[in-house]
């Protein structure tokens, strides 16, 4: 098949309206190049006056977008053209077009255009319906482009909403919960430094009990700021991994607990497999996960029971499920439990005090550890929330 034949064909194929005696002196006002791969043939916003249709290869179409980044548009084959509002009119390259492949590309110049259509309307008229019809398909992508770019920003404007909600929200909480502690250290110790201007000292009792709430406060206030600092901290360091035995983290987490657990008359029930395989992780972290898992199944207990902590394994994971039988997670809130700042204030007539910071520690502390957290709750039944961990090998 001779190169004017594979040219006439394709020129038919692009332009259907075209009878094949005008397409073939469009050919004969053209030239054939064949150019290798990495070949730019059109240059983005240069005045140019050449129309190309591709005869064999590929190309592909790129345009500038903000801060200079380059952005693919499509790709175009055998039987596709480009560079056609170049002989239309007078205005630059809206686009890149470079060579992916060999490519084979009948070029066809303005002055030599313009001479045919002077001779050939029906040539203008099978062309302006092609481009027409190519122009109502590049409108409708960029149309649906503009949809999509819409919807990506209506979403993002929706997160940073979110974003500043929540933000304000913890700035309010959080004036709260260091409001309460500090008013009542402060309290207290105005009232045993009162007391000593005076002359008139507390008895023993009255000063120790005072002194016990001043110290309770402010170890409210260390914890609260221990667990901003930590969130951050995770962020910027990564911890140190080594073999751990999970069974002691938990065992010391549920000993720092039972005070806790006795004040809210809840009975911390405990089954440990003996035969637990090593963990690698970072302890003083997994204690932390574990504690604010622990204090969320205690307090959200209000009306006491059991809390059931059980320590197993299969052949991949070793895991540790804290199931509670308080007031348990309204469904729709479940995705929401482990958002930094998020908290439940009120259910089932109980209120809840906190910040909303606990379960955010404790997924990023297993994110880290390569684990997972599942959750199940139901309203005034409670909440299981299992961790799997994965088995420490040797070969780590």
């Amino acid at each position: 098949m001779t190169q004017n034949t594979i040219s006439l064909r394709i020129l038919l194929q692009a332009f259907p309206g075209m009878p094949a005696i005008e397409a073939r002196e469009l050919i004969t006002t053209g030239r054939v190049n064949t150019y290798p791969a990495g070949t730019v043939l059109c240059h983005e916003d240069t005045f140019e006056s050449v129309f190309y249709i591709i005869l064999d290869g590929e190309v592909k179409v790129t345009k500038v977008i903000e801060h200079d980044q380059v952005r693919d548009l499509k790709k175009l084959g055998a039987g596709d053209f480009f560079g056609e509002m170049a002989i239309i009119h007078n205005a630059p390259r809206a686009a890149t077009v470079t060579t992916t492949k060999p490519t084979a590309v009948l070029e066809i110049y303005k002055e030599n255009f313009n001479s045919l259509l002077k001779r050939s309307a029906s040539v203008a008229r099978a062309m302006v319906q092609e481009v027409s019809r190519r122009l109502r398909e590049n409108d409708a992508m960029a149309i649906e482009d503009l949809r999509l770019k819409a919807g990506e920003l209506a979403a993002a404007y929706q997160q940073l909403a979110e974003q500043d909600y929540a933000r304000r929200e913890f700035l309010t909480t959080i004036a709260h919960e260091l409001r309460t502690p500090l008013t009542a250290a402060s309290g207290f110790l105005h009232m045993i430094q009162f007391g000593l201007l005076q002359g008139n000292s507390l008895d023993a009792e009255t000063q120790k009990a005072a002194l016990e709430s001043v110290s309770r406060n402010v170890q409210q206030i260390v914890t609260l700021v221990n667990d901003i600092l930590f969130l951050q901290e995770m962020d910027l360091i990564l911890p140190n991994f080594t073999p751990t035995d999970l069974g002691t983290v938990i065992l010391t987490v549920l000993d720092a607990h039972r005070k806790k657990a006795e004040e809210n008359q809840v009975v911390l029930d405990i089954e440990i497999d003996p035969h637990i395989p090593m963990v690698l992780g970072d302890v003083k972290s997994l204690e932390r996960a574990f504690s604010a898992i622990l204090d969320n199944a205690i307090k959200f207990s209000p009306d006491g029971g059991k809390v059931f902590i059980i320590l197993s394994h299969d052949d991949k994971h070793v895991w540790v499920t804290i199931h509670d039988h308080g007031v348990g997670i309204p469904a729709d809130l479940l995705p929401r439990i482990f958002d930094r700042f998020f908290h439940i204030d009120e259910m089932e007539g109980h209120l809840f005090r906190g910040l909303g910071l606990g379960l955010s520690i404790a997924r990023q502390v297993i994110e880290q550890h390569h684990g997972r957290i599942n959750v199940e709750s139901q309203v005034g039944k409670g909440t299981r929330l299992t961790v799997y961990l994965n088995i420490y090998q040797q070969n780590q």
